[in-house]
């Protein structure tokens, strides 16, 4: 998908499609999106119903594709289902999953910052959904994106250091992962992070990836790391209350047996629990 980030200040262009009977609007609602049959249950612009609009891109076909923060519930009908990205993960293909995660980060941006910080007025949507600007006092507001590392840690034996978090469901283990502070860079994120929640320094900090995570605006900046000796762990007890050193023989054999749940296959924990095993392991994927 095209995000057509050029055609964000053409006014012309920007009304020309929002009209064009060929575009199609996927609506937003707290979060979640209409799904039917595995699908996203994309309409016309004028059946998304009112709500602020804002443009996603352009597909190869030249259809461009809006998301609409709809002011009501979606409604469940005729095979619908409002969904969140968590669900939708699971049952979308790659291509429609970046549709979701974009509108789903606008939607919330739009959702939170209806009045200007500077001077508290209402201000209004511009360059295609992706500026809101103040009449009142000029300010121009931009979606904020929050750096986030996640990190995968092993030991001289190889091991993976996996944690639990008391928000996840039970049995899951997955990556550390934690907000960049200001005036940090993100390998001394993952540094402090890893000291902070498990209590293990850790050294060769290398970068793998990155995924956007709309919730509710973060980029996941993923990273491989190896812990210096000795490797003993100690949590934080808050973020993270239990924490476990797994071979890749272990953590086989626990998911074998139902005894550890790892993230499911739409999350960049997934991808470096995998690059770090070798090639797929079983449940949670698409």
């Amino acid at each position: 998908m095209d995000r057509a980030g050029e055609r964000w200040t053409d006014e012309a262009w920007i009304a020309q499609r929002l009209t064009d009977p060929r575009t199609r609007a996927l609506r937003v609602h707290d979060g979640r999106v209409p799904v039917r049959d595995s699908r996203l249950a994309l309409v016309p612009v004028t059946s998304a119903g009112p709500g602020t609009t804002f443009l996603l891109g352009v597909d190869e076909d030249d259809v461009a594709y809006v998301g609409v923060l709809t002011e009501s519930a979606i409604e469940e009908a005729d095979g619908v289902q409002a969904l969140d990205l968590r669900a939708v993960g699971s049952v979308l293909d790659d291509r429609e999953v970046g549709l979701v995660v974009h509108a789903v980060a606008l939607g919330h941006w739009h959702a939170t910052h209806a009045c200007c910080a500077r001077c508290g007025q209402p201000t209004e949507v511009i360059h295609g959904g992706h500026v809101r600007r103040c009449p009142s006092c000029g300010a121009e507001h931009y979606p904020r994106t929050d750096p986030a590392i996640i990190v995968l840690v092993t030991d001289a034996q190889g091991r993976a250091l996996l944690g639990h978090n008391p928000r996840w469901p039970d049995r899951r283990f997955s990556t550390l992962a934690g907000f960049v502070e200001p005036g940090e860079s993100a390998e001394m994120a993952v540094a402090r992070e890893v000291s902070e929640e498990a209590g293990v320094e850790v050294t060769e900090v290398s970068y793998l990836g990155s995924q956007p995570w709309p919730f509710p605006h973060s980029l996941m900046l993923g990273f491989t790391a190896r812990a210096l000796a000795p490797a003993t762990v100690h949590v934080d007890g808050v973020e993270i209350t239990e924490a476990r050193w797994f071979s890749r023989e272990e953590l086989a054999e626990a998911l074998a047996r139902g005894e550890v749940l790892i993230p499911p296959g739409i999350s960049i924990a997934r991808r470096l629990i995998e690059h770090w095993y070798g090639g797929p392991l079983p449940g949670g994927r698409r």
